[in-house]
């Protein structure tokens, strides 16, 4: 029976002719990233005796960086010393940090038909790549450094069939807002697949926000085709070489398939306390007033997202009353914003532009939302009390409809404000 990109790549991760869904693969993993979290667990109460390849492990400062409380701070030494003594060389630590899943991108870590994992949710935003790529726990990551392997239940198969082009200043956070309105449950603890035309129109920055944001679409992994887009991207990265993608042959089975046309979506928005079934039009929301906005993470936070920003803040000023905070994905993409001018163009217009971590995106630090102010976002998630108080009320949307509302005040469909690239 033919077979979906997920079960071909955890079948030849596994060394089985073959699987399907529901059966255990016990897979070998080509690359496993760590994050300074992470090392507040090992700090002081576990460390493995020994690592199965240190040179398919890398450790990436990320969440809490440079190092907000004194337990960071202590991480952080554990962190370079637990490299130290493994031999650990792909280490990124302060100064040319940023969040694990650009690093991953920037680094050409995820490679098509092989399998990642990392102790973050979003770890499935390596499927950009054509990657099969899993977040998991503490612990479970510890397994994987020490032998190497780790074992998965094969699930079923999501298929998204993405035609058209993405119409101006509708992005893919607005597709994904889309699908989680549309087919909330759907891709529940399934692989998505996405494919068609439209995903061959998309920049890999675009397939790099769709595949992070299948977390809350509530998949297990999310998979985009290996193509001359993936082949450039990875080749930037230094990656290119002896490449052997995987994808869906003819005939596969599929839980659930749909076709959507992004040419005829407009901007979406999600309401608080989370996307499934919890999203809709701009036009819809109203004029809800908005104290925060949020352009950053690494679902949104890359260059092309702050240049989005930029071209809608150019010349203007946030409003009065609403804070914008910018936080770019990496110190790669903020070097290059600086040169670009971006920076400039957001300082000017009152934003304030932060060093690259996760901090805003879960509440950690860099702009926590008070009690009862409303916050809207171009980050991951918007549950009750992700970015501070739980009182406070999360939308979320794309960079330019964040942009275009940080200048209003209030919530705003992007299209009503003039561009000035």
């Amino acid at each position: 029976m033919p077979a979906t990109a997920i079960e071909r790549v955890m079948a030849r991760a596994s060394g089985a002719p073959s699987l399907r869904p529901g059966e255990v693969a016990v897979c070998t993993i080509d690359r496993v990233v760590l994050i300074d979290l992470q090392f507040r667990a090992f700090n002081g109460w576990v460390r493995p005796l020994k690592i199965d390849d240190p040179a398919r492990v890398a450790i990436v400062f990320d969440h809490a960086v440079p190092a907000p409380t004194i337990d960071d701070a202590n991480a952080g030494v554990e962190a370079r010393a637990f490299a130290a003594a493994f031999g650990i060389t792909d280490v990124v630590d302060v100064g040319q940090h940023g969040i694990c899943h650009q690093i991953v991108a920037e680094r050409g870590w995820a490679r098509p038909g092989e399998m990642l994992v990392c102790a973050d949710s979003h770890t499935c935003a390596a499927g950009a790549f054509g990657c099969a790529a899993r977040g998991l726990g503490p612990l479970e990551v510890l397994q994987v450094l020490c032998t190497g392997r780790t074992w998965f239940t094969v699930p079923e198969t999501v298929r998204y069939e993405l035609r058209g082009s993405l119409p101006d200043r509708v992005g893919a956070k607005d597709v994904f807002l889309h699908l989680a309105a549309t087919y909330p449950t759907a891709a529940e603890n399934r692989a998505i697949e996405f494919d068609g035309d439209g995903v061959g129109a998309l920049p890999m920055h675009e397939r790099r926000t769709l595949a992070t944001q299948g977390a809350e679409l509530l998949a297990d992994f999310t998979l985009l085709p290996c193509d001359d887009v993936t082949r450039t991207a990875l080749a930037a990265a230094g990656s290119a070489d002896d490449l052997e993608p995987l994808w869906s042959e003819p005939g596969a089975g599929f839980a659930f398939e749909a076709t959507v046309d992004v040419g005829a979506l407009g901007p979406q928005v999600a309401l608080p306390d989370g996307v499934i079934d919890n999203a809709g039009p701009v036009a819809d929301v109203g004029r809800i007033a908005v104290q925060q906005c949020f352009i950053g993470s690494c679902a949104n936070g890359q260059l092309e997202d702050l240049q989005v920003a930029a071209d809608i803040l150019r010349g203007r000023k946030v409003a009065s009353g609403t804070r914008l905070i910018v936080t770019p994905a990496s110190q790669a993409v903020y070097l290059a914003a600086v040169k670009a001018g971006i920076v400039a163009t957001l300082v000017e217009a009152g934003a304030v532009v932060t060093h690259s971590a996760c901090g805003a995106c879960f509440g950690y630090d860099l702009g926590l939302v008070a009690d009862d102010e409303v916050c809207l976002t171009a980050s991951t998630r918007n549950f009750r009390g992700r970015m501070g108080s739980a009182r406070g009320r999360i939308y979320m949307a794309s960079p330019a409809t964040v942009a275009a509302s940080a200048i209003a005040g209030e919530i705003v469909d992007p299209r009503s404000v003039e561009v000035h690239p």
